[in-house]
């Protein structure tokens, strides 16, 4: 069983329970177990959040007011992406990854999602888009079926 959707979305706020609302009803439907869903809903909602305030900058009506969310139920594994147009994320530090997430101090009231989405899913791949402006935040996880799933993978 494969199931696959694709969302370009305006970079506004409200989008992100929407793209959060399709999963978890993807999910619901498929049968996945309750507990994996809100974990990739969750992880979603980081990355969509991070898309929104991060993922461009241009002026009313460029190509950077929107982002895209894909996602793939393929057999036992959900995977989800999500890529902007904005800066991307810099250039690595020597001796350090690109795209790797520093833990937020304590006191902050922002930038733990990324942490976030690698707590989350199984396998996380964080950086620029190749060949064009913007970030890709892709993250995959094994999926556990209810007993009663109409579309379990077999």
């Amino acid at each position: 069983m494969s199931i696959w959707w694709s969302l370009h979305l305006r970079r506004e706020a409200a989008s992100v329970p929407l793209a959060r609302r399709l999963l978890i009803g993807t999910m619901e439907t498929a049968g996945v177990d309750p507990d994996i869903s809100f974990d990739l809903s969750v992880a979603l909602s980081e990355a969509c959040a991070n898309a929104v305030e991060h993922g461009g900058d241009d002026g009313p009506g460029g190509p950077r007011e929107a982002y895209r969310v894909t996602a793939y139920l393929d057999g036992e594994r959900c995977r989800i992406e999500v890529a902007d147009t904005g800066p991307g994320f810099p250039a690595a530090a020597p001796g350090r990854p690109q795209g790797v997430a520093r833990p937020a101090p304590a006191e902050a009231e922002s930038g733990r999602g990324l942490c976030l989405i690698r707590e989350l899913a199984d396998h996380v791949h964080i950086g620029s888009a190749p060949g064009r402006a913007g970030a890709v935040v892709s993250f995959d996880k094994i999926l556990k079926w209810r007993e009663d799933a109409p579309l379990m993978a077999v």
